[in-house]
């Protein structure tokens, strides 16, 4: 956009705010309209949204960087066949398919403490950003405490108590959920992580479990994350629960590096 262009555009008195947030405000008009800019990057936050919920996530890719780290994995199914049928069943998301529950079978039966779950959920982009770099901390911590782990489990269309009837079958007391979330339109890659203890096939609700949201480049980074899921997995352990009766209690507040500026309320 020239600077004639530029120049045209009436600013609004708040202008300077857009500094501290990525949210749309203080977008100027031009005429009685918003600006050119403005509509072609609500129109690019809506594709890449809407791409982020329909593009199929590379298992086979996620699967083969998994093993390079030297992490076996299992690709499962859901009951939930296709994306139309996944968006729109949100129930059959939570069921492992009959092809699934055989491979589970087949798989190593001996007792587990914990297990990772990775689920492509409402969002492929943010899997395909986060979930590899994230495992890169997150296992070798688990390893560290002691923990038996089954292979990583990959699911297709799955959703998040998809881990439920997975930790049963590998009687294991933890169950980590990575989840790609619900896309906004500045956070189109956003990862979630659910946290349950003794997780089992239509036992658990979302009160009893914990949940690390807004994993992404502008939200919560990755030791960030990495630090709460083990103060969680620490305390669960210690009360023997999860969900709404155990809270987070970290204190760490590093901000991402885009994000280390003074508050500007306080000026």
């Amino acid at each position: 956009m020239s600077n004639d262009n530029e120049s045209m555009i009436t600013q609004n008195p708040w202008h300077s705010l857009k500094q501290f947030t990525p949210a749309r405000i203080a977008l100027g008009r031009a005429g009685m309209s918003l600006p050119t800019r403005a509509c072609l990057d609500f129109q690019l936050a809506h594709a890449l949204a809407r791409d982020a919920v329909n593009i199929p996530l590379d298992f086979a890719g996620l699967k083969q960087r998994l093993n390079v780290l030297g992490y076996q994995s299992l690709t499962l199914q859901t009951q939930a066949k296709t994306q139309p049928i996944y968006l729109q069943r949100p129930d059959l998301g939570r069921l492992l398919s009959a092809s699934a529950i055989a491979c589970l079978q087949h798989a190593t039966p001996i007792p587990f403490d914990a297990v990772v779950v990775i689920a492509d959920g409402l969002s492929s982009t943010a899997i395909e950003h986060h979930a590899e770099p994230f495992l890169r901390l997150l296992l070798p911590e688990l390893q560290h405490k002691g923990y038996r782990l089954p292979p990583v489990c990959l699911v297709k269309h799955g959703r998040v108590a998809i881990g439920d009837a997975i930790a049963e079958h590998y009687a294991a007391s933890l169950c980590i959920v990575l989840i790609g979330e619900r896309p906004g339109l500045s956070s189109p890659d956003s990862m979630g992580i659910y946290f349950t203890y003794q997780a089992r096939s239509g036992i658990s609700t979302d009160a009893e479990r914990n949940c690390i949201s807004n994993i992404h480049e502008n939200g919560l980074s990755y030791r960030q994350a990495l630090k709460k899921l083990l103060f969680l997995i620490d305390e669960a352990e210690k009360l023997q629960l999860s969900g709404v009766n155990l809270k987070d209690q970290t204190t760490d507040t590093e901000p991402n590096d885009r994000l280390k500026q003074s508050n500007f309320l306080l000026k």
